[in-house]
């Protein structure tokens, strides 16, 4: 099992934020913009801990060289099932520098959005005293 799916299903914060690189660039299926750097990719990280409910990976798809890794997972957001997948781009040194997220059916995308939206004082609050 990849240590990134190890991390998330162990709930560990601290494993996830040390497997994204400094210039991380994070692609949220909410967000128009991407979030680039570790300390906002990673607080954006810990919120979605705090909304999903019932997260589990069903699937770990990976090309030859390691570099390119696709996660499939469910989850429940806000009483709603939503299905996604985690895109993950690994540079020479092993971490992460691409990370985007794609999730359906739109009514719990929705959810994602309101429930993510929510949080959003304290993600911008955690990553302010990251960067620093």
């Amino acid at each position: 099992m990849h240590p990134f799916r190890t991390a998330v299903e162990n709930r560990d914060a601290a494993a996830i934020e040390e497997l994204l690189a400094d210039d991380v660039v994070f692609t949220s299926p909410i967000a128009f913009r991407p979030y680039t750097g570790k300390p906002i990719t990673a607080a954006v990280l810990r919120a979605v801990m705090r909304v999903f409910e019932d997260f589990r990976y069903v699937r770990e798809i990976a090309n030859p060289d390691g570099r390119d890794h696709a996660f499939v997972f469910t989850a429940t957001v806000a009483g709603k099932q939503i299905q996604g997948c985690d895109f993950l781009h690994f540079d020479d040194d092993g971490k992460i520098d691409e990370f985007t997220v794609m999730v359906r059916p739109l009514t719990a995308a929705h959810a994602l959005a309101e429930a993510m939206g929510a949080q959003f004082e304290r993600i911008s609050r955690e990553a302010a005293g990251r960067a620093g």
